[in-house]
Order: C-alpha cells, then sequence, then structure tokens
C-alpha cells in the first residue's frame, strides 16, 4: 500500500467517529468563510488534525501545517494531506533543528491567521520573523501551556494580535482535557510497557482538568493514586475526592508510576530521581518535554539502554536501581499510542473551526491580546455533538424563562 493510501484510510477512519467537524465542513463548503485567507498552523501532524484541515480547505483557506511534536506526527497522514492541498513541513522522528525549520518553513506562507499548540510558531513570528507580524490579524491557541505563555506576553504588551483560547472553552476541558488525556495517556503507558496498573501507585503531578483526568482513569483500573499540586484549592479538590495528596519530595519514594500534566518544566528533579525505587516509569502527558529533567537523569545514570520496548529507555544508576522513561519524556499519550479518541478531537477541532471562521470575521474590530470563544460557539459544538448522538435536551417553558430573568417574581 502506498504511504499516500495508507494516510488517505486513516483520515477516512476518523472521520467515521467526527460528524460534528465533518457537518461543520460542509457548512464551510457552501458559505465559504475563509476565502482568500492564508494559515499557517503549527499541530500535530495525526489522521484527525488532518478532518481539521479539510474542513479549513473547504471554507477556503490556504494552508500550511508544521508538526508541533516530532513523534506524534505520522508521515503517512502528511503525505495525504499534501495531496489535499496543504503544504505540510512535517516528518516524523526529527531533531530539534529540524523541528524549528519546518516552523519557519510553514511561516513562509506569509499567513493571515495562525493556528497554535503550544506557542511556539507564535513566539518564533515574535522574535526571529517579526517581519510577517504586519500581516498576521489573528490565530487560536488550542493547549493549557500555549496559553499560559499568550497571557504572559499580552500581559507585557508584546502580543501583537489577537488570539483566541481555544483550550478554555467548557466542552475542550471536559472533553478533551478530561476524557481524552485520561484514556489516551493510560493507553500510551500501557502500550509502551505492557504494565498492570491494579494495585500500583501512581504518581500524577497536577491536578488540572488533565490531570484530574488521569488520575480518575489510573484509579478506575484499581490504582493507588497520590496527586502533587502546588495549587491549595486544587489540592483541597483532589483530597476531597479521596486522593492522597502529598508533595513531589515524598511522593518520590513511593512512586510505581510518575504522570506529569502540568504544563511546567522540572516537575520531576534530580532530587525525585535519585529517591526513586527500582523499576519506577516516568511518563509525560504535560506536552513539552521538560515537566521530567531527562538531562539530569541522564547526569544520574551510568548505563543507557534505549529501546528495551518501544518507547520506553531504561536509565541504570550507580546503585544499580533502574528507571524507565517513556517517549524520551514527550507526550507519551501521542508518542507511544495514537492520541486522543476520534471522537474527542472532534469536539475540540469544531471548536477549533468555529473559532477560526469567527476570528476571520472579527479580526479587524479586534485589539491584540487573549480571547475567550465566543460561548455561542461552545453551546453550538456541545448541541451538534449532542445531536449526532441521538440525544436530546429539555427547553426551558416560557414561565421557566420569565422566572430566570426577572428579580420581580418572588419564590
Amino acid at each position: 500500500m502506498e504511504r499516500s493510501e495508507s494516510g488517505e484510510r486513516q483520515i477516512s477512519w476518523a472521520a467515521r467517529s467526527m460528524p460534528v467537524l465533518t457537518a461543520i465542513g460542509e457548512r464551510f463548503a457552501a458559505d465559504r468563510p475563509l476565502d482568500g485567507l492564508r494559515i499557517s498552523a503549527c499541530l500535530h501532524v495525526t489522521a484527525e488534525t488532518a478532518v481539521l484541515m479539510g474542513a479549513l480547505r473547504a471554507g477556503g483557506a490556504e494552508i500550511a501545517l508544521a508538526a508541533s511534536n516530532p513523534l506524534s506526527t505520522r508521515d503517512d497522514v502528511a503525505e495525504a494531506l499534501r495531496g489535499y492541498g496543504v503544504a505540510v513541513h512535517a516528518r516524523a522522528g526529527v531533531d530539534r533543528a529540524t523541528y524549528y525549520r519546518h516552523i519557519h518553513q510553514a511561516l513562509d506562507l506569509g499567513p493571515d491567521l495562525v493556528l497554535d499548540d503550544g506557542c511556539d510558531l507564535v513566539n518564533i513570528l515574535h522574535t526571529e520573523r517579526t517581519d510577517l507580524l504586519e500581516g498576521v490579524s489573528g490565530g487560536c491557541e488550542e493547549t493549557t501551556t500555549g496559553i499560559i505563555r499568550l497571557r504572559q506576553m499580552a500581559a507585557e504588551g508584546a502580543l501583537r494580535f489577537p488570539v483566541v483560547a481555544v483550550n478554555d472553552t467548557r466542552t475542550k476541558r471536559m472533553f478533551d482535557n478530561r476524557y481524552g488525556t485520561g484514556q489516551s495517556t493510560l493507553d500510551g503507558i500501557m502500550r509502551a510497557t505492557n504494565t498492570m496498573l491494579a494495585g500500583r501507585t501512581v504518581v500524577v503531578a497536577g491536578f488540572g482538568f488533565c490531570g484530574r483526568g488521569v488520575a480518575e482513569r489510573a484509579k478506575g483500573l484499581g490504582a493507588r493514586v497520590v496527586v502533587t499540586e502546588i495549587d491549595a484549592v486544587k489540592a483541597l479538590d483532589a483530597t476531597l475526592q479521596g486522593y492522597e495528596v502529598r508533595p513531589m519530595a515524598e511522593a518520590a519514594a513511593l512512586g510505581d508510576l510518575f504522570i506529569t500534566v502540568t504544563g511546567n518544566r522540572d516537575v520531576v528533579r534530580g532530587e525525585h530521581l535519585a529517591a526513586m525505587r527500582d523499576g519506577a516509569m516516568l511518563a509525560n502527558a504535560g506536552h513539552f518535554d521538560v515537566e521530567i529533567d531527562v538531562r539530569a537523569l541522564d547526569e544520574l545514570a551510568v548505563e543507557v539502554h534505549r529501546g528495551v520496548r518501544p518507547n520506553t529507555d531504561e536509565y541504570v544508576l550507580a546503585d544499580g536501581r533502574r528507571l524507565l522513561l517513556l517517549a524520551e519524556g514527550r507526550l507519551v499519550n501521542l508518542t507511544a499510542a495514537e492520541g486522543h479518541p476520534a471522537a474527542v478531537m472532534d469536539m475540540s477541532f469544531s471548536a477549533q473551526a468555529l473559532a477560526v471562521a469567527w476570528l476571520a470575521g472579527e479580526r479587524a474590530r479586534l485589539a491584540p491580546g487573549v480571547y475567550d470563544v465566543p460561548e455561542e460557539i461552545d453551546h453550538e459544538v456541545a448541541r451538534l455533538k449532542l445531536a449526532a448522538a441521538g440525544i436530546g435536551i429539555d427547553t426551558l417553558t416560557g414561565d421557566q424563562e420569565d422566572y430566570l430573568h426577572s428579580w420581580r417574581v418572588g419564590s
């Protein structure tokens, strides 16, 4: 089977579970809300992303796509996308220099709008490709990590165009971050290690929506779950949900499996690695490969055995203890597995597509800054998903509407 044919089969399979985005693509084909616009994107190059690219192309956009993670890139999907008219600058497993070169190549399109997954593309625009900034009138960001960076840029007055925080919709946080990350992270870990989680101690670093999903799924499989946090409210939430909450300095000696889900760097550091038990496994599901201090792990190790299993490297310490690093510290759910199920990405990418169309119409009226997705888009995505699943919901009666909107009506 030719590579492009293999990619087309994957895209077709994903589209079966993405009815909302498929319907939006059909609407875009009729309305052409993106006619004449150039979009540079830095996203995971997967079959689900390809369905999004198809919807944007149907809306009239010209697209150049780079990969937000070389280890998640599906080369056959990339080849199929090229056949669909998308300029794809991505290849699986490239080094850091090539990764950034691909982002530059995507930006060579001279974009009107940008789509980012982690803020690397936007960062390069503001540091190395400032010549293109005047032509960029808006963007979308899909990750917690990226939005943290963008809000800091906006606070410092450095952000030069409006960006929509697609990650922060209720549907995205619930469906993608919580259920998608929870399932796909454990899927990746089990594929990489063939480990039984029942009876094991799993340390989850971070109890945001993603961390909560990981903790719930691990608990459901019979693991003892320990949560580490820096936020007192989230730590209290974890405690009231029945999880054991400890600082990482204490949890390091307890865990069989460590999963970082924070969006920050050095969550697992050298002093934590030195305290871990023999055979402890280290996985990251928080985005970039900085959450686990891999350099410190390299320095502690006297031997490194690459590929003891697919996507699993064994680090032998001076005292004979072995630590297992999964997916090189990159996203384990996209490297060792296939990322979120297509049904999950149907929600996220539908919000993304509608946000792009909204931005195309509103960008001239928006000042530089970070904007929430309009609430009506979030509700529309949820309604479309329910309709696709054949699920109906109630509507308010006239009396109920009046009751909710008038302070004059007593109880």
